[in-house]
C-alpha cells in the first residue's frame, strides 16, 4: 500500500517533467473515475449517480467550496453518502462547507429527524424557534413549558425548543434561549459558513443535537452522525497508508505534508496529432489519479 512518502517522490519527479505545472486534483475528473463511481454503488447503489451530480452541482455553485482540497470535497461526501443524506443545499439535510482550505461535512437538523424517525423508534419528533411574547414558562427540571403562539409580538427569536416522544412513552423537551445557543457556537463551532447563512438553522440543529445525542435512541448511524458532524477530515500518513482522521483544533489555512502532496499533481499534457485528419488536436488527458489503496475512503 502506498505511503505519502512514495507519493510524495513520485508526484515530484512528475512535476519535473519538462512542460508540466502543478495544480489540484479537478473534482469532476475524481467524482468519474471508477475507484470512487465504485465506492458510491456500494453506499448508494441505484442513487449513486444522482447523489455524485449533487456534489459537482455544490461544487459549481460555492465559490468558496472551489478553493478547497478536492479530495476532502470526497471525504465529506462519503460520510453524507453513508448515512444517505442529500447534500442539496436547498434540502437542509447535510452540508459540504468550507472550512479555510479543507471541506467540512455538516449536518442538518432535517437530517437528524431523518434519521431518527428511521430508528421506528420515535412516535413524535419537532424542533420550533419561538418567539419574543410566545414563551409563557420553562421549568428545566419537570421540563414543562407553557407556549402560547397567539402571543406572539414580533419576529425576533429568543429561543429554541425540542421534543420527542418514543413508541414506549417515554418524552423528553428542552428549551435553550438564543444566548445559550451562542454561547455553545463560540464553544464548539469550528467554523461561521453556516452559521452567516442561516444563523436560525444551525441554531434549531444545535438544540435538537443536544436533546437526541443526551436522550434519545441512537441507531449507529445517528451515532455517526453526531460524531462527525462539524467535523474536518484530513488525509494524513498512516502506518498502513493514507489514512482519513478527523482532525482536532486545526489551523484552517495548514495543511498536512500528506494532503498538500496528494493535492499537487501535474496532470495536464497534450496529445499528438491526430492520425485520421493529419490536424492538431491538442486535449488534455486524464490526471493520474489515486489507486484504490491510496484513497482514504
Amino acid at each position: 500500500m502506498a505511503t505519502a512518502s512514495k507519493l510524495k517522490n513520485q508526484i515530484a519527479n512528475r512535476n519535473n517533467a519538462p512542460g508540466e505545472g502543478i495544480r489540484q486534483y479537478d473534482l469532476k475528473q475524481l467524482m468519474n473515475s471508477d475507484t470512487l463511481k465504485r465506492r458510491f454503488n456500494e453506499l448508494l447503489d441505484k442513487k449513486a449517480p444522482q447523489f455524485m451530480s449533487s456534489v459537482l452541482n455544490l461544487y459549481n455553485s460555492e465559490t468558496q467550496l472551489q478553493k478547497v482540497q478536492p479530495l476532502s470535497i470526497v471525504s465529506s461526501a462519503m460520510v453524507a453518502a453513508s448515512l444517505d443524506l442529500p447534500v442539496d443545499k436547498n434540502l437542509g439535510y447535510a452540508w459540504i462547507i468550507p472550512y479555510g482550505n479543507v471541506a467540512q461535512f455538516q449536518m442538518g437538523y432535517k437530517g437528524y429527524i431523518q434519521l431518527a424517525l428511521r430508528t421506528g423508534q420515535y412516535k413524535h419528533i419537532n424542533v420550533i424557534s419561538i418567539h419574543e411574547g410566545e414563551l409563557k414558562s420553562w421549568n428545566p427540571l419537570t421540563e414543562e413549558i407553557e407556549i402560547d403562539f397567539t402571543e406572539k409580538e414580533s419576529d425576533k427569536v429568543i429561543g429554541y425548543a425540542a421534543y420527542f416522544e418514543l413508541i414506549n412513552g417515554f418524552k423528553k423537551t428542552v428549551y435553550w434561549t438564543k444566548e445559550q445557543v451562542e454561547k455553545h457556537k463560540q464553544r464548539f463551532s469550528k467554523s461561521d459558513f453556516g452559521w452567516k447563512r442561516d444563523w436560525d438553522a444551525m441554531a434549531t440543529k444545535t438544540v435538537l443535537k443536544a436533546l437526541l445525542s443526551k436522550w434519545g435512541i441512537l441507531s449507529i448511524d445517528m451515532q455517526a452522525a453526531t460524531t462527525k458532524d462539524e467535523t474536518v477530515r484530513q488525509l494524513v500518513d498512516g502506518d498502513d497508508g493514507l489514512e482519513d482522521k478527523e482532525v482536532i483544533d486545526i489551523d484552517p489555512h495548514e495543511l498536512s505534508e500528506a494532503q498538500q502532496t496528494i493535492a499537487e499533481d501535474s496532470s495536464a499534457k497534450t496529445s499528438s496529432q491526430s492520425k485520421d485528419n493529419g490536424k492538431k488536436d491538442a486535449k488534455m488527458t486524464e490526471p493520474d489519479l489515486p489507486s484504490d489503496e491510496e484513497l482514504p475512503f
